[in-house]
């Protein structure tokens, strides 16, 4: 798909390679969407966090600690 970028948009995508790490300007925007994409999904986790402590799924991080160092094998906290 080619698109024609807006001229500021153009420039971004101009700058970043000048940057490097990019080998087009395709990679740029994969790279930006993939961000995006992350982006979206992190913040939807995080509200889900959000909705389950204002619902009352918690649990007390002792309790968390002290399973996760179970799982894992290390001496419990003294």
């Amino acid at each position: 798909m080619n698109y024609p970028l807006p001229a500021d948009l153009e420039q971004l995508v101009q700058d970043e390679m000048a940057w490097g790490g990019y080998a087009s300007e395709e990679d740029v925007l994969r790279r930006a969407l993939v961000a995006l994409r992350e982006r979206r999904e992190d913040l939807a986790a995080i509200q889900e966090g959000i909705d389950d402590l204002e619902a009352g799924r918690v649990r007390p991080i002792e309790e968390v600690v002290d399973e996760i160092r179970a799982r894992h094998g290390f001496a419990p906290e003294t």
